[in-house]
């Protein structure tokens, strides 16, 4: 206790300059009699160690990050008090409680992950994900070991309930053990305006305060606290080693009913209506290591099983966001620029959609130069992508067609919490249309994959997407995926806001609804449902939830194999094997294909030689940022002489 009071004599001493409680605030008794002491104590931090019992309440300013509708990080007052971690604005919104509370997490319930260098702790409840900052190593070796102790306190306090209940039941209701009251330190100490105070109450010894005699040793990237507890040991629900896995919802006896091929049955236009097998069973991954081995990295550079996949490319996925493209159809054909604005707020919003039913698998990773192209007669557009990048991953696609044109190049960001799968996209949206001239740009949201180790996993978007008219400053567009709380209802679930703007910011139109069912606008001259996804085809939980337009993006017919480039992702060996339930042989062959292009970058490494994109080129935007770009020449290529009397390279 001597040391760990030297270390926080240490951190009264860096106090100058800081800002001072709000007003009205009682100032703590400090532990210290000196005056010239107190008279640095202007921020309060205040923290107590008791040897047993329940740990001490702690309290002060720290910077969260949020994601909407204010990016960054903002200062926020939080509290934790016997587990539980609230935070609000002011010190007084969260002591008199009078409905001004942002949150309140269960810090046993989360796994905690810490970076020294950026002094960051990140708290992943699985329903709830915090991030926030201290402005001092000092106030961040406090909150880590606080946070610690409050993580045991409460785990053990859960422990010790159960095992008394039990005990009652088979004294055939006998009273539980008794705790009893410990020792505590009724001095309070100032730190930083950080504040911890004796605890009113205790427990046995066995749920003693973390009271270690230094800060904890922190690893300078990442140190994870008791992650075998959280994620390895977890709850028969979540699954252990060999019950883990994504594939919820198909049972073993559903797929060994199923025949491991089959033909496709078609519809009139010719497009397949199924898979030609059903999605694997997958409950014998172990997801959980995987993950665990893999917590806060980039899941894009982590190879993973090939019954974790679903047969659809990334290059596809991007194909998959103009499901809906009558509605850039609509848009080219609407005059009013501000009706014209709801129809790309639809259409931005519509790329969503699949995602509800698309929790489960994840699509394969394109290897360098992979390519893909869609052709849709009944649609009227044509596409291509290209995987133009692979460290980091950048994915390129344009589509044309009479009304419109729509590009982007996409790139991922994923990070692993503990419990929650975070993607950020970066890159932005391009749609310009025919007749009006207009360049509509704008941002898309984040996606994160809530309980992903568990069996009750879902999706949400959350963040604002901000849609401008490049060539005209006539309105814009702003679109709120609403965050869902989870202390509410799940009214709000995966609920989505708009406006659109004049020039001076007034409200033109307004709509909602939610990604998944459909947006309405009833400030349209006729009020109307602007948009709503199609129905599911029957059975698609047996294959992989894709939607009919989804099963249609990997077909490949006896006229069309010819006119692709054998980069082409339809061409692509593992992928045809898994869609083709050819589990093993897709393992095998995926490892080669990947060893293939870890081998031609160390080729290329030694020779200096840098990758070229065949179909994209590297250009700059308005707004300076680097982007990627059709460079013309794949259709005409297509046409002649043909990929078929060239020479490719090869992928696989």
């Amino acid at each position: 206790m001597e040391q760990l009071g030297s270390t926080l004599d240490h951190s009264q001493s860096l106090v100058g300059g800081l800002e001072k409680p709000p007003p009205g605030c009682q100032k703590p008794t400090h532990s210290r009699s000196s005056s010239t002491a107190s008279s640095r104590h202007s921020r309060q931090v205040s923290f107590q160690f008791g040897l047993f019992g329940t740990p001490g309440i702690c309290e002060g300013f720290l910077m969260k990050r949020r994601n909407w509708p204010l990016k960054g990080w903002h200062k926020r007052y939080f509290v934790l008090d016997k587990g539980v971690l609230r935070y609000s604005r002011t010190q007084q919104d969260v002591s008199v409680r009078r409905g001004k509370l942002n949150g309140s997490l269960d810090v046993s319930l989360a796994v905690m992950s810490i970076n020294k260098k950026s002094k960051r702790i990140d708290l992943d409840a699985g329903d709830n994900l915090y991030h926030v900052k201290a402005k001092s190593h000092d106030l961040f070796y406090i909150w880590v070991t606080k946070l610690s102790a409050h993580r045991v306190f409460k785990k053990n306090e859960a422990a010790h309930v159960h095992n008394g209940f039990l005990q009652a039941l088979s004294q055939g209701g006998g009273a539980m053990a008794a705790t009893r009251n410990g020792a505590m330190a009724d001095a309070a100490t100032t730190v930083h305006g950080f504040i911890c105070r004796p605890s009113a109450s205790s427990l046995q010894p066995g749920s003693s305060c973390r009271s270690s005699s230094r800060p904890p040793s922190v690893a300078e990237s990442a140190e994870y606290f008791d992650a075998s507890d959280d994620i390895l040991c977890g709850s028969s629900s979540e699954g252990s080693e060999e019950g883990s896995g994504v594939s919820d919802g198909t049972s073993n006896s559903d797929l060994s009913k199923a025949p491991e091929k089959r033909s496709a049955s078609r519809k009139s236009s010719g497009h397949r209506t199924s898979l030609p097998a059903v999605c694997p069973d997958n409950s014998h991954v172990g997801l959980m290591t995987i993950l665990y081995n893999n917590i806060g990295k980039d899941l894009s550079r982590v190879s993973m099983p090939a019954a974790l996949n679903e047969p659809i490319n990334l290059l596809q996925r991007l194909c998959e966001e103009l499901e809906y493209s009558e509605l850039l159809d609509a848009a080219d054909n609407t005059a009013d620029p501000y009706e014209r604005m709801v129809y790309i707020a639809a259409f931005a919003i519509s790329g969503y959609a699949t995602a509800q039913h698309r929790n489960r698998y994840k699509p394969f990773n394109p290897v360098l130069g992979e390519t893909y192209e869609c052709v849709r007669g009944d649609r009227a557009f044509r596409f291509i992508s290209e995987q133009v990048c692979h460290h980091p991953p950048i994915s390129a696609c344009h589509a044309e067609s009479h009304n419109f044109c729509f590009w982007q190049d996409q790139r991922w960001k994923n990070k692993f919490w503990g419990k929650s799968l975070e993607i950020m996209p970066a890159g932005m949206v391009n749609v310009t249309l025919s007749k009006s001239g207009d360049h509509y740009e704008w941002n898309k949201a984040v996606t994160c994959i809530h309980n992903v180790l568990s069996q009750q996993r879902y999706l949400e978007h959350y963040g604002e997407v901000a849609i401008h008219n490049l060539n005209s400053p006539v309105c814009s567009c702003k679109i709120n995926f609403i965050k869902s709380r989870y202390w509410g209802s799940e009214a709000n679930k995966n609920e989505v806001q708009g406006v659109v703007l004049d020039q001076s910011g007034h409200v033109v139109h307004r709509f909602g609804g939610f990604w998944h069912e459909g947006i309405f606008c009833d400030t349209l001259p006729n009020p109307q449902c602007v948009w709503k996804p199609n129905p599911q085809p029957k059975d698609s939980i047996l294959y992989f939830g894709f939607s009919s337009f989804a099963i249609e993006l990997n077909e490949l017919t006896g006229d069309l194999q010819p006119l692709l480039p054998p980069t082409d992702t339809r061409l692509r060996p593992d992928q045809r094997m898994l869609e083709e339930g050819r589990i093993e042989e897709t393992d095998r062959r995926k490892d080669e294909i990947e060893e293939r292009q870890r081998e031609r970058r160390k080729t290329q490494s030694k020779t200096g030689e840098e990758h070229v994109p065949r179909f994209f080129r590297k250009s700059v935007d308005a707004a300076g940022r680097d982007v990627w770009v059709t460079n013309g020449t794949y259709w005409k290529l297509r046409e002649n002489p043909g990929f078929s009397k060239m020479k490719n390279p090869e992928l696989w």
